[in-house]
């Protein structure tokens, strides 16, 4: 009965699904590092080049490190059981891999175009997390949160304040942040909820009155 209820939540599913990709990639990259970043990380010259299609999906269960993981998953626990609630689990889950997949697309638009990162490898849930937070934007704008657990704002505009405060820093710090595969998924994020918004405008309305409490 626990294990059934415990899966039958996507968001869980997802987090554990992340977990167990860690540790399964992890050990590959033990055994064989080069081969395994290329063949399940995100590189732009790869996908320019035709090679590599499926790391749109793959590179959405890798993490570069603990950290980087922890991280992610913690983020996603929160939001991403408040917007399964909010738009139901399967509007959920397949919204969820749609925001990647477009935030893996927007990473190698952006360096194709700008000539930039042909080579760099990006991994990570964080796109379509953020596109469940361009999301909430739109749905639940007013509600508070918490940004670093600390700073009590708005949420549309503790969503911003984390993507170009983590931008500014990457850019200064040289840390190797996805920040365009951020912004791509939260430009679907913030589109999806446009959509909801003019499909059902009074249960949108009814949402935004309620969190706006």
């Amino acid at each position: 009965m626990i294990k059934r209820k415990l899966f039958s939540d996507y968001t869980i599913s997802i987090i554990i699904a992340n977990t167990i990709a860690f540790i399964v990639f992890y050990i590959l990259v033990q055994l064989k590092p080069d081969e395994t970043i290329s063949m399940l990380a995100l590189q732009p010259a790869a996908i320019i080049a035709g090679k590599h299609l499926w790391t749109f999906l793959t590179s959405m269960f890798m993490h570069a490190n603990l950290t980087h993981l922890i991280v992610n998953m913690i983020s996603l626990l929160f939001i991403g059981s408040f917007v399964e609630k909010l738009i139901g689990k399967k509007r959920f889950i397949i919204f969820y891999f749609i925001a990647g997949i477009f935030a893996g697309l927007f990473f190698v638009s952006i360096s194709y175009f700008f000539n930039s990162d042909m080579h760099t490898f990006a991994v990570g849930a964080s796109g379509a997390i953020f596109g469940l937070g361009g999301l909430l934007m739109i749905l639940t704008p007013k509600i508070k949160v918490y940004v670093m657990f600390l700073i009590p704002m708005q949420l549309w505009i503790g969503i911003l304040v984390l993507l170009f405060g983590m931008w500014i820093i990457s850019t200064a710090t040289g840390l190797p942040i996805g920040n365009t595969a951020h912004l791509g998924g939260l430009v679907m994020g913030v589109c999806y909820g446009f959509y909801l918004r003019r499909k059902f405008p009074r249960k949108t309305a009814m949402i935004e009155k309620y969190f706006s409490q």
